[in-house]
């Protein structure tokens, strides 16, 4: 009878630990990272989705930007005013001019160099970037759909605030033609 008893706190004592395993990870998981579901073409090809059933799972880090700002060319995660997960692309640093110049941002009158990692952006002016205009980034970041034809960005937005910004989005969780890392 002893012999089962043991067993029993043993098997109780496992049980426990897996439990706080669990504990651990969804905490874990909580503070580092955050899911969210791409429900627009806007960031087409390197995210992709139009709903929540066919949307990219996008996996965003949530601590590098503690240790550091957002640099230009990353996909930030950040939450617009009506509370949703968006994730852009980020071409305008705080206290830069941009502007469109022939489908290129301009940088405080520089033509950036596109990284040919991302030759495939093409940069429309719409909204506050129509042709020939140049907006002022004060404190947050410009920010852009890499299909910029169909993308509710900073040129209809404003800039994101810092304090908005969830992270940088790393992975591509689902489906699984496309997993991989956010280029």
């Amino acid at each position: 009878m002893s012999s089962r008893r043991g067993w029993l706190r043993r098997g109780a004592r496992q049980i426990e630990h897996v439990f706080a395993l669990i504990g651990v990870l969804f905490v874990t998981f909580r503070l580092l990272l955050e899911l969210s579901v791409v429900v627009s073409s806007s960031m087409s090809p390197t995210l992709q989705g139009a709903s929540y059933e066919n949307g990219d799972w996008l996996l965003t880090e949530r601590i590098s930007y503690r240790l550091r700002s957002p640099r230009r060319w990353e996909v930030v995660t950040y939450r617009a005013a009506d509370g949703e997960l968006v994730s852009k692309r980020v071409l305008g640093l705080p206290g830069e001019t941009i502007a469109l110049s022939n489908a290129k941002p301009v940088i405080n009158g520089s033509e950036l160099e596109i990284p040919a990692s991302l030759s495939f952006l093409r940069y429309y002016p719409f909204g506050n970037l129509r042709e020939g205009r140049e907006r002022r980034v004060d404190d947050g970041y410009y920010v852009m759909g890499d299909d910029s034809k169909d993308s509710q960005d900073s040129r209809f937005e404003g800039e994101v605030e810092p304090r908005g910004v969830v992270g940088r989005a790393i992975f591509i969780l689902w489906p699984p033609e496309r997993v991989g890392f956010v280029r």
